[in-house]
């Protein structure tokens, strides 16, 4: 809506996917009256990204034997194994709360895991923020309990990012240790890799009474951590007691949207605002990706727009 395009939602249960008809198939027919598709596909490991390559393959092909007079711009809005739209408007609070981007260098950033009553959250985010930060050369730490590590691959790429920044990636099983001298604060509950891996195959498989008991023995091990909040005490052993606080939203708020959750109701109410502020960069930085892929200057047209000076009307 922001760049004037006509917006429309569709789902797969009500399309002809349901009905037999290809990903390669699909992907071509929606690309007639398209110009950017945008997906979002993560409940399933080794499967959403996946995914996605399988349409912008089938795109790229009937635009090159001349099926499609245009190649629609594909956005990745959340797989699997990354939440692009979602770091990249966490990034721009970071860059925006600190003055710039060349003071994020030894930034000290806490991807924690925190409890949910809620089983099944994905893991993009918090894989997404320790593949994005590290390539600022700051200091990345991610937090979880035991068996709730995220995949291997992600892993490696984040050290890569920080051997070559100067910053580093470190892992602990201590939400406290990450916590201390923290710059930044991400709690967030995900989902054990290897149980997102069950699911998928339980899925699969049609094996509804298997993801009924994988549900039930995923919220009982959630329940052995529900010391992992973000509380009063640990913001306070934050840098000078007042690290960022930041979730991607809904955050699960003790006391208010569950009994207990990822977050005191005390810390979520002081950063509420800054909370709305980077939700609010997301739409901005789909559209910046659209305008990217589709302008061949964008740094023209921007400057063009902003010589015009019109005001956008509400």
């Amino acid at each position: 809506n922001l760049l004037g395009l006509e917006v429309q939602d569709l789902d797969e249960g009500k399309s002809q996917i349901a009905h037999g008809e290809t990903v390669r198939e699909t992907a071509n027919m929606i690309s007639f009256m398209a110009d950017v598709i945008g997906i979002r596909d993560d409940m399933y490991i080794g499967k959403g990204n996946a995914y996605m390559h399988t349409v912008s393959e089938a795109v790229q092909e009937g635009y090159r034997d001349g099926v499609l007079e245009q190649r629609p711009t594909l956005v990745n809005l959340q797989c699997d194994i990354d939440h692009p739209t979602q770091c990249m408007a966490d990034m721009l609070h970071i860059i925006n709360h600190f003055g710039g981007v060349e003071k994020l260098k030894g930034k000290r950033i806490a991807m924690s895991w925190a409890y949910s009553p809620s089983y099944g959250k994905p893991l993009s985010v918090p894989q997404g923020v320790i593949g994005l930060m590290t390539r600022f050369g700051m200091d990345v730490v991610l937090a979880h309990p035991e068996g709730y590590e995220v995949m291997g691959g992600v892993e490696e790429v984040a050290r890569r990012n920080a051997a070559a920044t100067g910053g580093s990636f470190t892992r602990t099983n201590d939400m406290a240790e990450a916590f201390a001298g923290a710059d930044i604060v991400y709690p967030k509950s995900w989902a054990p890799f290897a149980a997102m891996q069950q699911r998928t195959d339980l899925y699969g498989a049609g094996d509804m009474e298997g993801i009924k008991k994988l549900e039930k023995e995923l919220l009982a091990q959630n329940a052995n951590h529900k010391d992992w909040e973000c509380t009063e005490a640990l913001m306070a052993s934050t840098r000078n007691g007042e690290a960022l606080y930041m979730h991607c939203l809904p955050a699960d708020i003790s006391g208010v949207s569950c009994a207990e959750g990822e977050v005191a109701a005390s810390v979520f109410d002081r950063y509420r605002v800054p909370l709305y502020k980077e939700a609010s960069y997301k739409p901005y930085i789909i559209a910046a990706m659209i305008t990217l892929a589709r302008k061949r200057n964008p740094a023209d047209l921007l400057l063009d727009l902003l010589e015009k000076g019109g005001q956008r009307c509400l």
